[in-house]
């Protein structure tokens, strides 16, 4: 006859302290992901900032209705084609912040429409938005947009929005790390953001994934899905190149989903190291012709 199996009794505090322990030990690999999800798109977000400050980018943007042959990606139609030229500077602690302006010189109809952007990395402080349009002879403030008065508003007739240049502001979100996987070839990070409530009150994605370039820290790709889960924007890039040892992508195409439209905002130039008067970034620039020919001038002969 078998012995009865011998019962092991484990005194209270020493199985609350198994039991804590226990716990910590599954949550840790979460909070240790959301911490690595942070900090990964700080260093994103500082190479960007790396490329905005003291510099004068020319910029193709062209726009279309897209459709999918022999699986690729391709317009259905001819593309709307814009020429711009665009300075920023950064200031504001660790400046974090960027103002920069936008003019369009082609196509000859919409020459002069312009837009002055200033982005903040305070969650407390509002982005701001004004535009020019040149045919009214009025600058106009544009709204954020939120999920309960407007659409943000498309930066020049495009796909991109207002909401897609923010930068900073990682406060509002919660990030955390899905996985890791490969995106157009390389090694990426799959980077989960969640609006706070208050974000929420101010934006049309109810969550956006991103892909992280896991060496040159470059958004390769982002998904924006709306409060149903329903993907309606896809954000891909491309022509990854260094500038001044930062890595850039030089080409970004916003597909927008539910229209079946996409936008492709080409960089041609970018020009870094350049002296850029305080007032050239502001509305006079928008609205006083001859000072931003003379002012635009003065900045094309450090890079001529």
């Amino acid at each position: 006859m078998k012995p009865a199996p011998r019962t092991c009794f484990i005194p209270r505090r020493r199985l609350q302290r198994c039991l804590v322990a226990l716990c910590l030990g599954v949550m840790a690999p979460l909070v240790t992901a959301q911490e690595s999800a942070r900090e990964i798109l700080e260093k994103v977000e500082d190479a960007l900032r790396s490329t905005t400050d003291s510099v004068f980018n020319r910029i193709q943007l062209s726009s279309c209705q897209f459709g999918i042959r022999d699986n690729q990606i391709t317009c259905a139609e001819r593309a709307r084609i814009k020429a711009l030229e665009s300075v920023g500077v950064n200031f504001g602690p660790d400046k974090k912040d960027t103002r920069s302006v936008a003019i369009v010189l082609e196509p000859p109809a919409e020459r002069g429409i312009g837009m002055l952007s200033v982005t903040y990395d305070d969650p407390t402080v509002d982005n701001e938005t004004w535009l020019y349009l040149s045919a009214l002879g009025t600058v106009k403030r544009i709204a954020s947009g939120s999920a309960e008065d407007s659409e943000p508003a498309a930066l020049f007739g495009s796909e991109f929005t207002t909401e897609d240049q923010d930068t900073g502001k990682l406060d509002e979100y919660t990030l955390s790390i899905l996985e890791q996987t490969t995106e157009a070839g390389r090694e990426v990070w799959k980077i989960e953001s969640i609006p706070n409530a208050e974000r929420a009150r101010n934006t049309r994605y109810a969550r956006i994934v991103q892909y992280i370039d896991k060496e040159r820290y470059v958004t390769l790709r982002a998904d924006m899905y709306d409060e149903h889960g329903r993907e309606i924007k896809r954000l891909l890039a491309s022509r990854v190149e260094q500038v001044n040892g930062v890595w850039v992508a030089r080409s970004l195409t916003m597909m927008n989903l539910v229209s079946n439209r996409l936008s492709n905002l080409a960089i041609l130039e970018i020009n870094t190291g350049i002296e850029v008067p305080e007032d050239f970034l502001s509305q006079r620039t928008l609205t006083d012709v001859a000072f931003r020919e003379a002012e635009l001038q003065k900045l094309r002969a450090q890079i001529d």
